[in-house]
């Protein structure tokens, strides 16, 4: 223990352990499917709040164009409680506190799910739109779709596969444009709907809007988070950059305790009342990305430990596994660099001063 080497070793590593500490986790909604006619989602945008273990996801169909129907589906991360019509105001009022030269808000998040062994766990009609919630495989999700006269684009199976994997549950939305007309809804309106979900995990599912597309065609949706807590994500968001037009990936816009006149004004809206009057974080986060790179949902730690769970966003389980491994080996590391600076009286005094500085 009095050897040079080994002192110089243990600072190394503690000096690591610091660095690594004050960088943070480095750790690096829905698709459409058209039956006929040329109806078209516009651009998505969701809020995905969590409190006291339950995740509120609250998104827009938002559809414009000719045709009879459409279809779309939202992987979930658990089985819906209840699904209820969105609040009026709760999604532009978000789109207002961050991005205030917008003047109206769109969204959505994806739908298609089930088959013909597909288990129904609820319906409901919320205006022009019928709410299936769905059990099953990528199979039975597959079948059911295309037994509900949906045309499924070629890459359907792999995605469907991809969400089945981690949770087999599915929200399909169905937009009747016939009953849409006949409730004076105009294209282009959205249709917002809140999903109550009880989760440990919460994530945000994002390939899915890639559903459908070209490699090179763009995936562009506004992602809002309310959480207790300063929130970790995996993939972590970049900050914005000064030419955010032209930048690409996950990109966070803000990242600041929510105000108390944002919070009072979403909690008068439908359904949002559970919103504590105080003490939320609020995240924007910007996609802008290719189809091909768009892999990956948004996994959520909302608990402040700042471990998001890479299942959660998508990540093959052989590199969760290398993960666990890593932070195996980092606890290790740290055991050994701690019981160094416990026996040997020179390396505590200078590992003292590594972490004053």
């Amino acid at each position: 223990m009095r050897n040079p080497i080994a002192r110089a070793a243990t600072l190394t590593i503690l000096t690591a352990i610091m660095l690594t500490g004050a960088a943070g986790s480095a750790l690096a909604c829905g698709g459409l499917v058209t039956p006929n006619g040329t109806i078209n989602l516009l651009k998505t945008t969701t809020l995905a709040a969590y409190h006291d273990g339950i995740e509120h996801y609250v998104t827009s169909f938002e559809f414009a164009g000719e045709g009879a129907e459409v279809g779309s589906i939202i992987p979930l991360p658990g089985v819906p409680t209840d699904v209820i019509k969105g609040g009026d105001w709760t999604l532009q009022r978000l789109i207002l506190e961050t991005q205030p030269q917008l003047k109206r808000a769109t969204a959505l998040f994806a739908a298609e799910d089930s088959a013909a062994g597909a288990e129904v766990l609820l319906e409901k009609k919320i205006d022009a739109l019928d709410i299936t919630v769905l059990k099953g495989g990528a199979v039975e999700v597959g079948d059911w779709a295309r037994e509900h006269g949906y045309f499924l684009p070629p890459d359907a199976p792999e995605m469907l596969a991809f969400y089945a994997e981690r949770s087999p549950i599915f929200l399909a939305a169905r937009f009747d444009a016939k009953r849409a007309a006949n409730r004076g809804v105009q294209s282009g309106q959205g249709t917002p709907v809140h999903i109550v979900i009880p989760t440990p995990n919460p994530w945000v599912p994002l390939r899915i809007l890639a559903l459908g597309l070209k490699s090179s065609q763009t995936v562009q949706a506004d992602v809002y988070l309310l959480t207790d807590r300063r929130p970790e994500t995996l993939p972590q968001a970049e900050r914005a950059k000064s030419s955010a037009e032209s930048q690409r990936g996950l990109i966070q816009e803000v990242s600041e305790p929510a105000t108390g006149t944002l919070l009072a004004d979403l909690r008068s809206d439908r359904g949002m009342k559970w919103l504590p009057e105080s003490n939320m974080w609020l995240t924007y986060i910007r996609i802008n990305e290719t189809a091909a790179n768009l892999k990956h949902d948004l996994a959520i730690d909302a608990s402040g430990y700042g471990r998001p769970n890479p299942i959660a966003a998508g990540y093959p389980a052989q590199n969760v596994a290398s993960w666990s491994l890593l932070w195996t080996a980092m606890a290790a590391i740290v055991a050994v660099a701690f019981l160094m600076a416990l026996t040997d009286p020179a390396v505590r005094r200078q590992a003292v001063r590594v972490f004053r500085r």
